[in-house]
């Protein structure tokens, strides 16, 4: 008797990989304690990154002492560890930030353009979430 084997899952694409990865963390900020303020700050972040640069924003956040900031601050490192490194866990603030100073200028606009990709999926599911 010959059975079937099951079809192979293919692999989700990349936007579906961002999309997937934004779902969780959106979750994750908007039921925490910030909730709304992460929110907001999931909105305003692809602009403060166009306007001040993604390190900038990473090193701004990093000094704030504020749940949203630390959560979203680390959502966006390890996307971005992910995405450069294969490694998907929050590396923390100074060993990206050594990384991505001593990365070449293409590396460094892959991890500020994949920022602002994972953030048009974050900003539109917490928003959606929060509701």
């Amino acid at each position: 008797m010959n059975q079937a084997t099951p079809a192979k899952q293919p692999k989700p694409s990349l936007e579906q990989q961002r999309s997937q990865a934004a779902w969780k963390m959106a979750q994750q900020g908007v039921t925490s304690q910030a909730g709304k303020k992460y929110t907001n700050l999931a909105k305003a972040a692809p602009a403060l990154i166009m306007q001040n640069g993604l390190l900038q924003t990473l090193a701004f956040y990093e000094s704030k002492n504020e749940e949203q900031h630390k959560q979203l601050s680390g959502h966006l490192r390890r996307w971005i560890s992910l995405r450069l490194n294969g490694i998907d866990k929050d590396p923390g603030f100074s060993p990206l930030a050594e990384a991505l100073l001593g990365s070449n200028s293409a590396d460094y606009r892959l991890a500020t353009q994949e920022a602002l990709l994972l953030l048009r999926w974050l900003r539109q599911f917490a928003a959606a979430l929060g509701d």
